[in-house]
């Protein structure tokens, strides 16, 4: 088994923008590795192209540049910058999972069918799949009375627990989170963070990004600094958040 989980090298990313006719980049030769439980915060000003690395990580944004090898449970490894739907999609599926700050309302099901089929994606049978959801529900406290309502009519932190139930339900190799707390107020809050901790200590590896350094300090074994969509800064969060100021 690989002693690294996710090994990004070079990574770049541009983005057309029309409005300007030109391309403006947002990651430069981004290089940074997970180990397993191990839990890597990226920090940074806004812009500095810490959700787009998640989203490069994820493959909902497909880099322009560069290698994101993930070392699967299997023993395989894939480059996710590079690879085909298929295995894109196997790797969803058995060794990673992205939680982001915002839920997409699913107007035709329930809480608990979306995250019912959340579960069927990462490989669960229907039986086990609506059993995996009511306990993932109910480790992040949404009351069981809002389960059968659509996502649409929830408050937006329970929207973002929603988020986080689909997420960490059948805990992945690789997690990312992409502000999973923003939205939360102090007590369901505190549940999540005691939720992300047990994760890490259980293997799981953790992506992050996070505004409120606090929990960055809490949660996090090392941190990695952008700027420009560059590192440049790496280690433990105290050492590394009192000497820069790109945090």
């Amino acid at each position: 088994m690989s002693d690294i989980v996710l090994d990004v090298r070079g990574l770049r990313k541009e983005f057309f923008i029309h409005a300007i006719g030109r391309r403006v980049p947002a990651l430069n030769g981004v290089d940074l590795h997970v180990s397993p439980g191990e839990h890597v915060a990226i920090v940074g000003p806004s812009g500095a192209g810490k959700s787009t690395l998640l989203k490069c990580v994820w493959r909902s944004c497909l880099p322009t540049g560069g290698e994101i090898w993930l070392h699967r449970a299997d023993g395989s490894e894939v480059d996710l910058a590079s690879a085909d739907d298929k295995s894109t999609i196997d790797a969803r599926r058995a060794d990673l999972a992205y939680v982001s700050q915002f839920l997409r309302p699913d107007c035709r099901r329930t809480v608990l069918q979306v995250v019912g089929r959340a579960a069927i994606r990462r490989g669960l049978e229907p039986a086990g799949a609506a059993a995996a959801a009511q306990a993932a529900l109910r480790r992040v406290s949404l009351a069981e009375n809002l389960w059968g309502t659509q996502p649409v009519v929830l408050s937006g932190g329970e929207q973002q627990r929603v988020n986080l139930a689909a997420g960490t339900l059948y805990p992945p190799r690789l997690l990312l989170l992409d502000e999973p707390v923003a939205a939360l107020d102090a007590g369901n809050r505190e549940t999540v963070l005691a939720l992300i901790r047990d994760l890490t200590s259980a293997g799981v590896s953790v992506l992050s990004v996070f505004h409120d350094l606090d929990v960055v300090r809490a949660l996090a074994d090392r941190v990695v600094v952008l700027h420009d969509g560059q590192v440049v800064a790496e280690g433990p969060p105290a050492q590394t958040l009192d000497q820069t100021s790109a945090a």
